[in-house]
């Protein structure tokens, strides 16, 4: 079935020929994301992704498609077209064919395409969810993992009596079997339904499936993870590892003789705790590797030769490859002159069915997201794509890493960016960005594209950028990643202060016109901050964590909060208490603009309307906004596009790029804060 050609009208404006002068939200917007890079199994072609955002009248998504290109860059061109989304590329083990996953016929379904030209055909015929998928080293068999929709489902949704018990009854996904020869045929289910597969991969001979699994979808059980393994032909399951633990992301070596994963400890923890751990098949022992730089490995797969096992991990603010060796430490092969790649979990990073190369989406601080494709262990990457290339490029403000020291001594990390033109020995109004997580981080990714902050914007209008990598923040090792547990708003809260104060001691920032902004762990940061000190004349509170005793009752994730903070809110309640935003909110006096998604189950919107009706009930200056179908992260490009604009409106508002402003009240501290 053939993909219609789209041509979004954001698309047609932005080859105007007119250049742009300056980044608007608009520019932003046509910055396509790239992603799922990999190369065929003999290397010489990769397939990716490109997403752009789609504004028309009545539609607001992201759609995204496949491309392929030689893998020197060559002979480019787009494979699938349509108004709905081709995700998740893939090679046949012969090369013939690229296999994705697409909704276009009204469910996701499995599809595959033949790369010397024809119409896509539907492998699956699914009613229901679709998950992970891979076709069999002999291109014999196609699993997937998913969960089927009954009539009874059906029906239910149309007589609107869809009512669910909580708890009840998971969307499990289940592993299925498919001849890829046989498109019509029923497929076969291999696993147990009372048990929800996240990740599987085939054994070289094509005989076997490993596969990880946990007792439901919820998110909140990846530390309950174990991994079986099935005979194809037989239908027979054998349970490989399973601990008190979590174990994940299982890998076949080539000459089927072991099972790498990745395993954390009895008691896994959400700061993110883990190594890798290979599997002997024969004599069923398990063994573990060498430690990872940040203990946090992302499994990409094997070398040729089953001798060692390639990795990704944040490494400071950009990310780099590893080889790890089944006997010795691991070896550092990329890390990006400038910028970062994607080597987090599930990323958009990944090897040839042979082990010799490598695909990954890469970007830098001023320079857009692109596909590149490398021999290993250590081939030069080359550039595949031209998402951005042809975009307009307004100037951007310079981004570099800067460190400095925190109250205690540590050093702490973060990227400042200049504002535009900027000249030493002139103060500038200073934006604080505090990252999510808390063990995310802010690595050096494009300033330009579209998101939840307008950095190029604020930077093009005179504003000085500060992200900080406060201690909890991934990429510096473990024990700075686990050195804010049972201590949001203490030891961290000082870094990011630290931070400010350096700037303004260094003659970069104005202290008197600052403002603060943050989504999830950084909205729970900005709102403590605007609860504990009055230096800042705006603040903008995305998603915020604001009260951690509601928190962690009514959020998707109930065992965050208690590992973070050793044990439940009913065991812990004065420590839950006194790292509460909620607990320090009379008396602020900082204008908060407060957004929140409708459909946000991480952290649900009661927290934010907590925080607002705190606010405007002692007559502060305060605004909330609530996006409707919206989850914790935002993917509507309007409203990205609304958001990105308030963050410009509420800070210009109150603290404008120019101008004489009066001094500030004096710190604000509460007697017992942490």
């Amino acid at each position: 079935m053939q993909f219609r050609r789209l041509f979004p009208l954001c698309l047609l404006v932005a080859s105007a020929a007119h250049p742009q002068d300056s980044w608007t939200i608009d520019l932003s917007l046509q910055v396509q994301a790239v992603g799922g890079v990999t190369p065929s199994p003999d290397g010489s072609l990769v397939v990716y992704t490109q997403t752009r955002h789609l504004l028309e009248e009545e539609r607001s998504e992201q759609v995204s498609q496949i491309f392929l290109a030689k893998a020197d860059g060559s002979a480019r061109r787009q494979l699938t077209f349509g108004d709905k989304s081709a995700t998740a590329p893939s090679f046949s083990p012969d090369g013939r064919f690229v296999y994705f996953r697409s909704a276009k016929s009204g469910h996701p379904n499995i599809w595959r395409l033949p790369i010397d030209g024809g119409e896509a055909e539907s492998v699956t015929h699914w009613k229901g969810e679709i998950g992970p998928y891979a076709v069999s080293p002999d291109g014999r068999w196609l699993a997937f993992a998913g969960a089927p929709e009954s009539p009874e489902e059906d029906r239910d949704k149309k007589q609107k009596r869809d009512f669910r018990v909580v708890d009840e009854n998971p969307k499990n996904h289940q592993v299925w079997l498919l001849p890829t020869a046989s498109i019509l045929a029923t497929p076969q289910r291999l696993s147990d339904p009372r048990r929800h597969v996240a990740e599987l991969d085939w054994a070289p001979d094509s005989r076997s499936l490993v596969f990880e699994y946990r007792p439901s979808p919820s998110p909140d059980v990846w530390t309950k993870a174990d991994l079986s393994e099935v005979n194809i032909e037989t239908g027979a399951e054998t349970s490989l590892v399973a601990t008190a633990g979590s174990e994940s992301q299982p890998r076949y070596s080539p000459d089927g003789r072991f099972i790498a994963f990745v395993q954390t400890p009895e008691r896994a923890h959400w700061a993110g705790d883990a190594w890798v751990a290979v599997f002997t098949r024969k004599d069923r022992t398990v063994r573990r590797l060498s430690a990872t730089p940040d203990e946090r490995p992302n499994l990409l797969g094997w070398d040729p030769s089953s001798a060692q096992l390639y990795f990704g991990e944040m490494k400071n603010t950009r990310s780099a490859l590893y080889a790890l060796p089944l006997d010795g430490p691991p070896q550092l092969l990329y890390e990006p002159r400038k910028g970062t790649f994607f080597a987090g979990y599930g990323p958009n990073a990944h090897l040839n069915r042979k082990g010799d190369s490598w695909g990954f989406a890469q970007e830098s601080s001023d320079e857009a997201l692109e596909a590149f494709v490398a021999q290993l262990p250590a081939g030069a990457p080359v550039a595949v794509s031209r998402a951005n290339l042809d975009l307009p490029h307004p100037p951007l403000g310079e981004t570099k890493a800067l460190r400095w020291k925190s109250k205690d001594g540590q050093e702490i990390e973060g990227l400042l960016t200049y504002p535009l033109g900027y000249q030493p020995g002139r103060k500038y109004p200073l934006i604080l960005n505090i990252h999510g997580g808390p063990a995310n981080y802010f690595s050096e990714t494009f300033l330009g594209k579209a998101g939840l902050y307008p950095l190029a914007m604020f930077a093009a209008r005179g504003y000085a950028i500060l992200r900080p990598n406060p201690r909890g923040s991934g990429g510096y090792g473990k024990k700075f990643r686990f050195a804010n547990v049972n201590d949001w708003g203490g030891g961290d809260y000082q870094d990011i202060m630290a931070g400010v104060d350096h700037l303004i001691a260094t003659g970069i920032a104005d202290p008197n016109r600052m403002a603060v902004m943050g989504w999830s762990y950084g909205g729970f940061m900005t709102s403590w901050i605007i609860t504990h000190t009055n230096r800042f004349r705006a603040a903008v509170v995305g998603a915020a964590v604001t009260n951690l005793w509601s928190f962690t009752g009514t959020a998707d994730i109930p065992g965050f909060l208690p590992d973070y903070f050793q044990g439940e809110p009913w065991e812990e309640f004065e420590n839950y208490r006194r790292h509460s935003p909620m607990s320090y909110v009379k008396g602020v006096t900082t204008p908060a603009l407060i957004l929140h998604g409708a459909a946000d189950e991480r952290v649900p919107t009661s927290q934010g309307y907590e925080f607002y009706n705190a606010l405007k009930r002692q007559g502060a200056q305060v605004q909330m906004v609530v996006y409707p179908r919206t989850p914790h992260s935002p993917q509507e490009p309007k409203f990205l596009q609304d958001i990105m604009q308030r963050h410009l409106d509420w800070v210009e508002k109150f603290v404008p790029p120019s101008g004489d402003v009066r001094p500030l009240p004096g710190r604000r501290s509460p007697a017992d804060s942490p």
